[in-house]
């Protein structure tokens, strides 16, 4: 209890300006919907919504300090954890708090549970153990970290909380990577509040000095303040931005998201067969209309009409339907080929992603389905500097990507995967490979030549890229082995492809 007269330490939530109050000038904005967003326009998955913005509160602070009806601390599986946010509010708290940890015998990764807050201003702490984090098993991380920031969240509606005061529940003693794990923790709030909103009145986002500005980079994509910055936001978005609860989408699962849950397939065919036909029930029909009269736009490029901004917006727009279709498709068949995936870092430090050749049918698949997966897997990736590592090795005529589909696929993708490629190994070329790629790089696409690298043996690829960085597939070691002789003593663990 503060003495009388002195000020006190905790902090009232309901004082703090709520996200949507910080972007005064873009909501009063006089630009309508119709104006901002045009008829073919993709709105975005998470729509302007200002009662929720109201709800939410991004504070840089402690979060033991919140003034509200309950927080979260983030702690171990004995929860015992010695981490600055459970110290803090064990602090506040007072010894009551640790006997009462005791009765609960613990916490598993996932779940939340329930004490007094004792001496906080809070009423209850809701206690929740984050995962550790590795990169080999960043599915089984992601969905655990979804669980933490649910059942907080479903706990916290069970039991009537108006107010809840989240820390950031990814310790950097358990090394989640802190962009990432913000991507989980605001959808996965947003989509609670679009469902439970009524339930909850504030939630308070506390973070440090480096947390708040991953936190202000990336509340915009799941909170827009106004339509502006909601158009402004869609072409960042991740491939993967869940399902409706904001669970992550794991494709093997043939978790599929739509576009309108739960509207009955029997329907399809009569809604077909009207004038507004919904474009993503149509699948692959739907490529049809993705680009528009191509021919007028043709020439009107030719006779110079289209100006270079216009050609920029309208590329965008392309690609934001493409990008729009790869989330809403299920993409388990293309997945389950195990032709494309990220593995290391090369020696720049570089994301590096992995195409294997001879894992793609390509007279027995859906390449439009193939360019859908490619963009879904790589959207999130060629935001930042990346290579691609193309194992070509015991391909035959039915593996080999046509110049068409490779031209298609370099005119459809934005400029970031252009830009931010740094360089593609292309590992065991034939001679036939070596001109087919020249004449490709040379005839059909501009500023790709200097980036192709042609690899022999993976001796030489070890050059730019540490074996320990790379998941290879077994039958490329066997290969490499056989052609050219063993150079190292145990290969890197391969995936099971």
């Amino acid at each position: 209890m503060d003495p009388l007269g002195a000020p006190s330490q905790f902090v009232e939530v309901d004082t703090l300006p709520s996200w949507g109050d910080s972007c005064e000038d873009e909501l009063n904005s006089s630009d309508t919907t119709a104006e901002i967003f045009q008829e073919d326009t993709i709105r975005s998955p998470f729509l302007y919504n200002k009662d929720i913005n109201g709800k939410v509160v991004l504070w840089k602070g402690d979060v033991a300090l919140l003034n509200c009806i309950a927080i979260v601390n983030t702690s171990n599986e004995s929860l015992t954890d010695k981490n600055p946010v459970s110290e803090s509010i064990f602090m506040l708290a007072g010894p009551d708090l640790k006997e009462e940890l005791q009765k609960l015998k613990g916490c598993r990764t996932g779940e939340a549970k329930l004490t007094k807050g004792f001496n906080l201003a809070a009423r209850f702490i809701i206690h929740t153990v984050g995962p550790k984090y590795k990169s080999r098993y960043r599915t089984a991380a992601e969905s655990s970290l979804y669980s933490c920031y649910r059942n907080v969240l479903q706990l916290a509606k069970e039991q009537s909380m108006s107010s809840v005061g989240f820390c950031v529940i990814n310790s950097a003693k358990r090394g989640y990577p802190l962009e990432d794990a913000t991507h989980i923790a605001l959808r996965t709030v947003r989509r609670f509040l679009e469902i439970h909103g009524e339930t909850i009145e504030k939630i308070v986002f506390a973070v440090s000095d480096l947390e708040e500005a991953a936190y202000q980079k990336l509340l915009p994509l799941y909170f827009p303040r106004s339509l502006k910055e909601e158009s402004r936001s869609l072409p960042y978005l991740p491939a993967d931005i869940g399902n409706a609860e904001g669970e992550p989408v794991v494709p093997e699962r043939q978790i599929r998201i739509s576009e309108k849950p739960g509207a009955p397939e029997d329907n399809q065919q009569e809604e077909d067969e009207g004038l507004g036909v919904d474009l993503s029930f149509i699948g692959s029909h739907a490529f049809a209309r993705m680009e528009g009269d191509i021919d007028k736009q043709r020439k009107l490029i030719l006779q110079g009409q289209l100006s270079e901004a216009a050609l920029q917006k309208q590329h965008q727009r392309n690609y934001n339907r493409w990008l729009c279709q790869a989330r809403s498709e299920d993409l388990s068949d293309i997945a389950s080929l195990k032709a494309l995936y990220q593995t290391g870092v090369d020696n720049c430090g570089r994301t590096v992603m992995v195409v294997v050749g001879r894992n793609i049918p390509v007279t027995l698949i859906d390449m439009d389905k193939a360019l859908l997966y490619f963009i879904h897997v790589m959207d999130h990736i060629a935001v930042k500097e990346y290579v691609l590592v193309y194992f070509h090795t015991l391909t035959s005529e039915y593996n080999h990507l046509d110049s068409d589909f490779l031209k298609k696929l370099y005119d459809v993708v934005d400029v970031k995967y252009k830009r931010n490629l740094k360089a593609v190994y292309f590992v065991h070329p034939t001679f036939r490979s070596k001109v087919s790629t020249w004449f490709f790089t040379t005839f059909s696409v501009s500023g790709l030549k200097d980036k192709i690298h042609h690899m022999d043996s993976l001796h030489q690829l070890f050059s730019a890229i540490s074996p320990e960085q790379i998941d290879f597939p077994p039958f490329v070691l066997e290969y490499d082995a056989r052609e050219n002789g063993p150079y190292y003593t145990s290969y890197p663990p391969s995936p099971d492809l």
